[in-house]
């Protein structure tokens, strides 16, 4: 199930009932901390980064002895989120449903404005489970098709240069002045957001709580939002 951004105000009303209805609940410590009011009374299993296998493997195992068991994801189960893995691992005998959530794409959008009104494509920089190399050729592929480009884990302490590289890529296919909007902490407490360019964004703090959105080349900034124009004749 998704969370969305975080805390229960961004709860579709199934994933509320989902959390009543569980008697285990599993996930990434840091996500389950956005909704510490909904855990009284249910077994909590917590664990960190890079054990996804290890969650999966125990959403199962209390599955098949018959427990209701909540998996939860920030955002969207199935936007690089848990649904997948829950999908390869579980029997026929376990019944599963995917719960969706708010991912951050359209969270930071609805902070900046309304970049998303035409297509776009949504790229993840974490080359843990993806080679640079894919990454870097739908990276081409997007800029080069004016898609409006969202990207997902763009920094963290032990991959610095993975945003430089992307922004060079994108900078390759569009101009300098395009407008790109970096969103801290979408729609969760501590909420930053900047309004910023193609050119300039790297002088900006972008880190793993950041989602970037670089426009296309029809977006705009209309009185401090990001808004790409649908093709309305006004």
């Amino acid at each position: 199930m998704g969370l969305g951004p975080g805390g229960s105000e961004f709860l579709t009303f199934r994933a509320k009932a989902a959390l009543e209805e569980a008697q285990v609940i599993i996930g990434y410590k840091t996500y389950l901390g956005f909704i510490e009011d909904l855990l009284t009374g249910k077994q909590v299993i917590s664990s960190g980064m890079r054990k996804e296998i290890e969650r999966a493997g125990l959403a199962v195992q209390y599955a098949r002895q018959g427990q209701t068991v909540a998996v939860v994801s920030s955002g969207d189960p199935g936007v690089y989120g848990m649904a997948g893995l829950i999908l390869e691992l579980v029997p026929e005998s376990v019944e599963v449903e995917v719960i969706p959530g708010v991912t951050a794409a359209t969270s930071a959008a609805a902070v900046l404005g309304a970049p998303l009104m035409h297509d776009f494509a949504v790229i993840s920089l974490s080359d843990i489970l993806t080679p640079w190399e894919t990454i870097a050729q739908r990276l081409h592929a997007a800029a080069q098709a004016d898609f409006i480009i969202v990207l997902y884990n763009p920094k963290s302490k032990g991959r610095d240069t993975q945003i430089a590289r992307a922004r060079d890529i994108i900078r390759s296919h569009r101009q300098d002045d395009t407008p790109v909007g970096i969103v801290r902490n979408a729609k969760r407490r501590g909420e930053y957001r900047v309004l910023t360019t193609l050119g300039n964004m790297l002088d900006e703090d972008i880190d793993m709580l950041s989602t970037v959105i670089i426009g296309n080349s029809q977006t705009r900034i209309e009185n401090g939002h990001m808004v790409t124009p649908r093709g309305y004749r006004l």
